[in-house]
């Protein structure tokens, strides 16, 4: 199938999903994951409509960012390197995988460096998965105060990845558990926490259902990603 029959058909998934929960489709972000194709890729996507887009790999965001539409926008998504946090500040409107207050902290002196304010999501463990990285959920309550103390990271939510299964029901309750543990740390800050991403091609549905906000697709919108050069954990598949 095309890339816009394969837009459409998410389109519907999200539609339906949105309907199902009563929740209006605009609340609901699609961010494509775009790692492994080609800007040329994106740019076909960005005529369709899509603006957000996700990278895994900082190497290969360096080339495509700059070769792709200026209207796309960017979320660094998956695992990111303390020692790749300044190319990352200066290449993403938003973090997803702030995974521990040490990677907190050399965001917070590289956007010093670039005088920014990184938008970032903090990234939940909630299976517990050994391969996964990301806070552990009682950790990050321990740690939220901390990290709400870095002047130049605001937190704007919570993303995690669901193990995978061939049954997306399976990951309900881990969409359950990062929405529960976003409103107790909207409660305990005293301020909101809209972002929720969470749910990938095949599930999501159920994390529309659960309140996602941000729903990362990759395989649904593009078909089977091309081999990278190097594999690096990261998400939307």
């Amino acid at each position: 199938m095309s890339l816009a029959e394969n837009l459409a058909r998410v389109q519907e998934r999200i539609g339906a999903a949105c309907a199902r929960a009563g929740r209006d489709p605009a609340d609901v972000t699609l961010l494509a994951v775009s790692k492994n194709h080609p800007a040329s890729t994106v740019a076909e996507a960005v005529g369709l409509g899509v603006t957000l887009f996700g990278e895994n790999r900082i190497q290969e965001a360096k080339v495509k960012i700059p070769a792709s539409p200026g209207r796309a926008r960017w979320h660094f998504i998956g695992h990111l390197q303390s020692n790749k946090a300044r190319e990352a500040v200066a290449l993403f409107e938003m973090i997803e995988g702030l995974d521990s207050l040490d990677l907190a902290a050399e965001l917070q002196k590289q956007a010093e460096k670039q005088a920014k304010t990184v938008r970032v999501l903090a990234e939940i463990n909630v299976a517990g998965e050994s391969s996964k990285f990301g806070w552990n959920p009682d950790r990050f309550l321990e740690q939220l105060a901390d990290l709400n103390a870095f002047p130049r990271l605001e937190l704007h939510g919570l993303m995690t990845v669901a193990p995978y299964s061939a049954d997306p029901e399976r990951a309900r309750p881990v969409f359950r558990r990062l929405r529960e543990l976003r409103d107790e740390a909207a409660s305990r800050l005293g301020a909101p926490l809209p972002v929720l991403s969470m749910g990938m091609s095949g599930d999501l549905e159920v994390a529309i259902g659960e309140g996602a906000t941000v729903v990362r697709v990759g395989t649904a919108l593009f078909g089977p990603r091309p081999k990278a050069v190097v594999r690096t954990e990261g998400d939307g598949a």
